[in-house]
């Protein structure tokens, strides 16, 4: 599909995508973690940039980093110290992990990229006083921006934001949902290439473009079914288109994931008709929670387990970053939880690089043959 070719150059080559919108005269604000709030930086007239690190020179990361923190923080930190990420503006850390944390430290006293915001999001989302606290964050956040780049962010301007977000949200639904109908659509690789791009491209180009991908993608549907095993992906982040192809080449599909590089990003749309500070805050309440927010003890089990009902997944593939402690700790019981419903589960942990591909390859032809 001609449509897929840009999403593809800008999934491989984030960097240059920016350093041409910078030449432009765009104002490009990175972010880590989709607990961001992208509608207020859109808001702004600023541009919000998802980091995912480019695993080259990561060993510069070592004088900052343990060995142990994982790939996605020592990558970015790497990048900074290379002098890659120089077309940045500022930089926007929600609290998550301890590890984005005390990057977040060490990135405002070795960096001088103009903007930088910590942004404290509340662990527990399941109280009033909790909503009450994230509006003010949320708030405290605008008035940061407002400040630093001598702007203001007025409710009409949340609002269009707001509309934008939802439109691209819906366009990703849409594809997501079209591609665990019929696999065959669009590949896996393909679909990588689609979410990650979205965080990275211009949202305005890019709800254009989605829409032109979605209309495509109904155009074929009705061409052909996979035949294959139904899987679906669970973890942090997947950065490594290779794991979709490899599946497919072991006769099975990704029709879903949980992942934060995935549905987790785009999942839930916004009231544009609330207070806009209000309905960025329902938003993060009602959307699927990752291991770093607290709504009940087997929230991420339940969401879990009606995912795999709901698209017939035939079975799960635990995909995760080394030393990533928060999914590391979920593991034992979303395993727990599946087994006793009788979905065949495996794991699998990576690094800056995948296993071998022969490897990873008679690893998922295994798991594909127990189905």
């Amino acid at each position: 599909m001609e449509s897929l070719r840009e999403f593809h150059e800008v999934a491989q080559n984030p960097y240059r995508y920016a350093a041409e919108l910078k030449d432009r005269g765009r104002k490009i604000l990175g972010y880590f973690c989709s607990y961001t709030p992208e509608e207020i930086i859109y808001a702004a007239g600023l541009h919000p940039m998802r980091l995912f690190g480019s695993k080259e020179h990561i060993h510069l990361a070592d004088k900052h980093l343990q060995s142990y923190s994982c790939s996605l923080v020592r990558s970015a930190m790497a990048d900074v110290m290379a002098g890659s990420l120089a077309f940045l503006d500022g930089t926007v850390f929600p609290h998550t992990c301890d590890s984005i944390q005390r990057l977040s430290d060490i990135w405002r006293l070795n960096t001088n990229l103009g903007f930088f915001a910590d942004v404290v999001l509340p662990v527990k989302l399941n109280t009033e006083s909790a909503r009450e606290y994230m509006i003010a964050v949320l708030a405290r956040f605008k008035g940061e921006l407002e400040e630093h780049f001598s702007l203001k962010i007025t409710d009409g301007n949340l609002r269009s934001a707001i509309v934008r977000y939802n439109e691209i949200r819906g366009c990703l639904t849409s594809i997501y949902e079209l591609h665990a109908k019929d696999p065959s659509v669009i590949s896996g690789s393909d679909l990588y290439a689609v979410v990650r791009a979205s965080m990275i491209m211009d949202r305005d180009d890019l709800a254009v473009k989605l829409a032109a991908v979605l209309h495509e993608l109904k155009q074929k549907q009705g061409t052909g079914r996979n035949s294959g095993k139904r899987l679906m992906l669970v973890g942090n982040i997947c950065d490594h288109p290779d794991i979709y192809t490899l599946i497919e080449r072991s006769g099975a599909a990704v029709v879903w994931d949980d992942l934060c590089s995935g549905t987790r990003y785009f999942e839930g749309k916004i009231d544009p008709d609330t207070e806009p500070m209000t309905a960025l805050a329902n938003r993060y309440f009602t959307r699927p929670v990752c291991p770093a927010k607290h709504v009940s003890p087997f929230a991420r089990g339940e969401h879990l387990l009606g995912q795999v009902r709901e698209h017939r997944v035939d079975g799960v593939i635990f995909f995760q970053l080394k030393f990533c402690d928060p999914h590391s700790f979920d593991y034992p019981y979303l395993k727990e939880f599946l087994d006793r419903a009788g979905i065949p589960n495996m794991m699998l942990e990576a690094e800056d690089q995948l296993p071998p591909e022969g490897q990873l390859l008679t690893r998922f032809e295994t798991f594909v043959a127990m189905l």
